[in-house]
């Protein structure tokens, strides 16, 4: 599931995400959603949080 809309989202859930270091590469990172930072309903480049251990970055995939 991609993370461009923020419903799908949840705290606490296994993500991967691109950093704004890596958005030219690509490379994802996995986390643990710790905070939601986008307030729209819908981002086209992904829903940006913070994960537990305090990286930033937009979700690509929500792992289930």
């Amino acid at each position: 599931m991609n993370g461009q809309n923020r419903q799908d989202v949840k705290i606490g859930s296994k993500v991967e995400i691109v950093l704004k270091a890596d958005q030219r590469t690509g490379t994802l990172t996995q986390g643990i959603v710790a905070e939601i930072l986008t307030n729209s309903s819908f981002h086209p480049h992904g829903i940006k949080v913070r994960l537990e251990n305090g990286q930033v970055g937009r979700v690509q995939n929500i792992i289930s």
